[in-house]
Parts: structure tokens; C-alpha cells; sequence
């Protein structure tokens, strides 16, 4: 089913034991933490212990432009553990995780056209109420440049590790893309399960990344790199942070908000089925432009 997928998990069978897999994760924790900390650190050096303790008591709901860049920044780590675990655990390159660079750049330039183009056609039609402003608009002008890099970190960060470096080294060791695609794909689902915030919905939007990512995966297996996920994932992300958000965490970069809170069943949870569906045809889009010719 997926040929360029074996190119794609050949440098993990070098050294494709579970023990390293495992060590490996528990590097990318550490390094995870140590990114977490240095930008704690940072914030010690520009605002002092004090003012350092107020940021990341912001971040934890990146309410405002500048505390949501810094939310995103800590996704530093999360990128660069999967980068150190697969060189000094299993003797790979850092460029293995992401596949080929030239298929990587134009399948992320056409997922990204691709989603650009079915959001655009999506957001044309008419809906019951109208998203409400949030941040004024050259405020938000101001701020796009580094939140389009802080979302490319973000979203690259859990692509190499969930798409690259799990998935490559889950499929050198099992050949069912039960393991590889399912477990992986699961992981980062449960990463978003928040009923504090989303209350009834939780489990719905858990529903809704995992079918994200499942398809993520498929799409990384059958192009031989993760380059057409990447796009998929940038873009999604940007209309989810800079273009309409929940009132919630990361909503501080948003032009605009949805009218109701993230614990509304009645309105919310339509618009969650809704968006599992527009993410079923974008993934299908994008498929079926990377692919072509390739069987």
C-alpha cells in the first residue's frame, strides 16, 4: 500500500530496538523540559524572577499576542528531541526524520495551497452567528510574521515527532499500520484531551485530532515524507490560532473568535463534526494532488 513509505522508514531499521525507542522518548521529555526552562530563563534575564512567574502563568493560556508566541516557542524542544534521539540513538541523520527535501518543500507548498483554497471556499458560506472581533486589525498585522514562524516551529515540532521519528521507528519494528499509523496518531490525540476547558466536547475534539492525525499519517506514508502533513498541519493551525479561535488557550493571536464558549455543546459540537469533514475532503484533495502518477 505505501512503497515510498519504505524508503521513508529505511534508515530507522539500523537500529530499530524498542529499548531505544523508549530511551528516545524519554530524551525527547528532557529536552522537551530543558526548551520549557530556557524560556523560562530568557523571560528571568528581560523581566526578572517575578515578572518571569507572571509570563508563564500567562502562557498557560496564551491570551495575548505576546504570551501565545512564547506558548508556541516552547515547541522548540518538542523538535529538537526527536532530531537528537535519532542521531545519538539510533545513528540516523537529522534530515531522515523529514524525508527528501525537495518532494518535502513542494508537497508542503501544494497542501498548503490545497487547504488555503477549501478554507476559502468554506468560510464563503453563510453561517448562523458571526465570529466576534478579537484583537484590532493592525495589532494583529504587527504580530503575523512571528506568529507564522512560531506556527511553522509548532506544528513542524509534533510532525517530526509524531509522523517522523515515532512512526519511522514504530514501522521498522511492526509491520501493521495498526502500530505505526494507529499509536502514534492515538498519543497525539490525547495530547489535546482537555475537559477542563472543553468540558463535554473534550472527547469529541480528541475524536477530531485523531482522524487529523490518522490522515496526517497516510499522507506521510504515501508520499515518503512528511512535507504534505506539515502543510496540512501549518495550515490548519493558522486558521484555528490567527483567524478564528476559541475563547481559550492560544486565542491571544486570533483576528477573531468564535461567539460562544468552548464547553457549549449545542453550538460547538456541530461545528466539530463539521470540521472533521472539511478535514476528511482537504485530506483527499491533497492526496490526490501528491500522488498523482505515483500508483
Amino acid at each position: 500500500m505505501y512503497p515510498a513509505h519504505e524508503a521513508f522508514v529505511a534508515p530507522a531499521r539500523t537500529r530499530p530496538e524498542i529499548w531505544r525507542l523508549l530511551l528516545g522518548l524519554g530524551l525527547i521529555i528532557l529536552v522537551y523540559v530543558i526548551g520549557i526552562a530556557g524560556v523560562f530563563g530568557a523571560l528571568v534575564v528581560t523581566s526578572g524572577f517575578d515578572g518571569a512567574q507572571a509570563w508563564m502563568g500567562r502562557m498557560t493560556t496564551g491570551g495575548t499576542p505576546t504570551s501565545a508566541l512564547l506558548t508556541l516557542s516552547t515547541f522548540i524542544g518538542m523538535g529538537l528531541g526527536p532530531l537528537l534521539a535519532a542521531r545519538w540513538l539510533h545513528g540516523r541523520s537529522f534530515g531522515s526524520v523529514f524525508g527528501p527535501l525537495v518532494p518535502l518543500l513542494q508537497q508542503f507548498a501544494i497542501a498548503l495551497m490545497i487547504c488555503g483554497t477549501v478554507y476559502a471556499v468554506f468560510a464563503l458560506l453563510p453561517s448562523g452567528d458571526a465570529p466576534q472581533p478579537n484583537l484590532e486589525f493592525n495589532l494583529w498585522i504587527s504580530f503575523l510574521p512571528l506568529a507564522l514562524v512560531a506556527i511553522l516551529i509548532q506544528t513542524g515540532a509534533e510532525e517530526v515527532l509524531f509522523r517522523g521519528y515515532l512512526q519511522q521507528q514504530l514501522a521498522a519494528r511492526f509491520a501493521s499500520p495498526w502500530v505505526w499509523m494507529i499509536l502514534p496518531s492515538g498519543l497525539f490525540a490525547l495530547g489535546h484531551y482537555q475537559p477542563q476547558i472543553m468540558g463535554e466536547n473534550a472527547w469529541a475534539v480528541v475524536a477530531a485530532v485523531g482522524l487529523f492525525a490518522i490522515l496526517a499519517a497516510d499522507l506521510t506514508a504515501k508520499t515518503g515524507n512528511i512535507g504534505a502533513a506539515w502543510g496540512f498541519h501549518f495550515a490548519n493551525n493558522c486558521v484555528a490560532i490567527l483567524f478564528l479561535a476559541m475563547d481559550g488557550p492560544l486565542s491571544g493571536l486570533a483576528l477573531y473568535t468564535v461567539p460562544f464558549a468552548p464547553m457549549d455543546t449545542v453550538n460547538l459540537r456541530p461545528l466539530i463534526y463539521q470540521d472533521m469533514i472539511i478535514t476528511l475532503a482537504t485530506w483527499a484533495a491533497i492526496r490526490f494532488s501528491v500522488t498523482r502518477g505515483r500508483g
